[in-house]
């Protein structure tokens, strides 16, 4: 019988797109350039939704919760990538990485908390239009976003005990962008069943319940927007979901793809690009998703340039 080789691991050694040392520079000048147009388009939401009257509602004020996810949701991962990019790997302390691993899971759970509330925001703001100034009071949303704030941190917490009281030995090597469940329990050594259980039902319990709450908040939506007589009404209607719709298809998207799922077997090449999407790319487009689709975000933002011209 071979010997297995049980040295317990003390550090990790992140090696993702290392394989083209050649590429690793026109990379970190893209991850750079992505990173920053990250902070300053989620930057510019939450200022842009602070100065403009008009955008003191419900479903903006839980935007610019989302816009600061955004920014520390990337900024606990994209930094680290560019490291590894730049230097051909990177070396990282066993803290460091329980650290990233939990700080990740924190503001990736609150994110999926928040699309779910602006879901049921739009339900409400569809289906329930004279119930809406009752039911989205301030103190409801204080509410609300204080819930997703504490599941996320009670997410992480489980999460990250259950991943990092798993024994890691033998090859410290992780073909990944950041510590995450999916490489990391290919490092596993020893018994760890119930910390699997224990992870399995985390998935269960945030994703598809985030998507439950989606997908039926929706499909009353849906009927809403059929009964409405006139194709003019039907569309405006629409208009008001489709930046949520697009970017609750992406996140969600390589989410059940990274996540909910057989991850067996190495790293490959499709994992690394949809981990880059969701950490990096995401984050970078939701801005986008909002203001090029929403009329009163452009008209919010050509106000304030217009009062920076006039000043």
């Amino acid at each position: 019988m071979a010997e297995v080789n049980l040295t317990l691991v003390t550090e990790f050694l992140l090696i993702a797109f290392t394989e083209h040392p050649e590429r690793g520079l026109p990379l970190f000048h893209l991850f750079l350039f992505i990173y920053l147009f990250t902070l300053l388009g989620n930057s510019g939401m939450i200022v842009l939704i602070r100065m403009d009257r008009r955008l003191h509602t419900p479903m903006y004020f839980l935007l610019s919760h989302l816009s600061f996810m955004d920014i520390c949701y990337s900024s606990v991962t994209v930094p680290q990538t560019m490291a590894v990019l730049l230097e051909h790997g990177a070396t990282l302390a066993y803290a460091r990485c329980v650290a990233q691993f939990f700080l990740f899971t924190f503001f990736g759970s609150i994110d999926c908390y928040l699309l779910a509330l602006m879901a049921y925001d739009r339900y409400v703001a569809v289906c329930q239009p004279l119930l809406y100034v009752t039911i989205m009071t301030q103190k409801a949303l204080l509410s609300f976003v204080a819930g997703a704030y504490v599941a996320g941190l009670l997410s992480a917490l489980v999460r990250t005990i259950s991943a990092f009281s798993l024994s890691f030995c033998g090859n410290n090597e992780i073909d990944f962008i950041f510590c995450d469940l999916p490489p990391l329990l290919k490092l596993t050594c020893g018994e760890s069943y119930t910390q699997e259980l224990v992870i399995i039902v985390f998935a269960i319990f945030v994703i598809p319940a985030c998507m439950v709450v989606i997908v039926v908040s929706y499909l009353f939506i849906i009927v809403a927007i059929l009964r409405i007589p006139s194709a003019g009404g039907r569309a405006k209607t629409f208009s008001t979901c489709a930046s949520h719709l697009t970017a609750v298809s992406l996140f969600f998207g390589t989410l059940i793809f990274m996540y909910l799922r057989d991850n067996s077997g190495q790293a490959s090449e499709k994992d690394r690009v949809v981990s880059v999407f969701y950490t990096t790319v995401i984050p970078m487009l939701n801005p986008l998703i909002y203001s090029l689709r929403n009329k009163e975000v452009k008209e919010a933002l050509r106000n304030v340039l217009n009062r920076v011209k006039v000043s």
